[in-house]
């Protein structure tokens, strides 16, 4: 199989059907994007790594090609979850290397949480995990803001503000002068726009209030790496990543570049991915 043409893949879960793409051989590694993201965004980080591992990259539910059978409901962590479980059975029942950045972390954490023995070793890269912090209050009105936001002002508005929150520029984001001239770039941004309403309205909120159950993860025996862009210090989603840390009782990876440094840092993020994977 080419490391560069992925072999797509569905697969029929509870209430959706998952895409997935599928490169190299090795190891299965499942790769976890974040909130309104796709598989596309790692798509780079997958093909840097498809010479070590099976790398798998999938839409979470309800995002880009991954349909819902029905009408969009309240976001669940923990059945995205499930869905990476049946993920990682449908590829050959695992253990897996496990890797997800921001709301993908999240999802990461209850994949291990919940079936530690699908899980060899997961990093989770600067999750969205508020309820982590001492004080929370400050992140979650944040959050609630962006909310009302979406809701007042619609989705244009609210992601400018989410980006901007997050340190973010709006080339990332909903912004038409951002749109990147690489095709398969440009095909994923559309995508990732036009996720942003289902995330919004039904991500954003579930995402960042799950609460990580750091009791099972601190004693089920799957290793759980939290990983902290160099680029993100002083910002809240390092705060973020060092209070969930410090719950688990474990010292943080840096990686290179901030919150999407897997896109910006592709090979340096790649190889400091394949080193926190392989430490245990």
């Amino acid at each position: 199989m080419s490391h560069h043409e992925p072999e797509v893949r569905t697969l029929k879960v509870p209430g959706a059907t998952i895409h997935h793409e599928v490169r190299g051989s090795g190891p299965v590694l499942l790769l976890i994007p974040g909130g309104p993201q796709d598989a596309g965004v790692l798509a780079g980080l997958a093909r840097r790594l498809a010479d070590r591992y099976t790398t798998v990259a999938y839409d979470p539910r309800g995002n880009s090609r991954s349909a819902l059978d029905g009408d969009p409901v309240e976001q669940r962590v923990d059945v995205h979850g499930d869905d990476a479980a049946r993920l990682v059975e449908a590829l050959g029942g695992g253990p897996a290397y496990v890797f997800g950045t921001s709301g993908g972390g999240q999802i990461g954490l209850a994949l291990a949480a919940g079936r530690p023995d699908l899980v060899r070793a997961l990093v989770a890269h600067e999750p969205a995990c508020v309820l982590m912090l001492d004080d929370p209050s400050d992140a979650v009105a944040a959050d609630r803001h962006v909310y009302d936001t979406y809701l007042n002002e619609g989705a244009d508005a609210a992601i400018r503000e989410f980006l901007g929150l997050n340190g973010l520029d709006a080339g990332e984001g909903a912004q038409g002068d951002g749109v990147p001239s690489d095709p398969e770039e440009a095909a994923t941004f559309e995508r990732v726009s036009a996720n942003f309403e289902y995330f919004l309205a039904h991500g954003l909120l579930p995402i960042s209030l799950y609460r990580p159950d750091v009791e099972a993860l601190s004693g089920n025996g799957a290793r759980v790496v939290v990983g902290l862009g160099t680029g993100s210090e002083g910002a809240l989603i390092h705060d973020i990543g060092l209070a969930l840390a410090g719950r688990l009782g474990t010292e943080p990876v840096p990686f290179p570049g901030d919150h999407l440094g897997y896109d910006t840092h592709t090979e340096e993020f790649a190889e400091a991915l394949h080193g926190a994977l392989r430490a245990g």
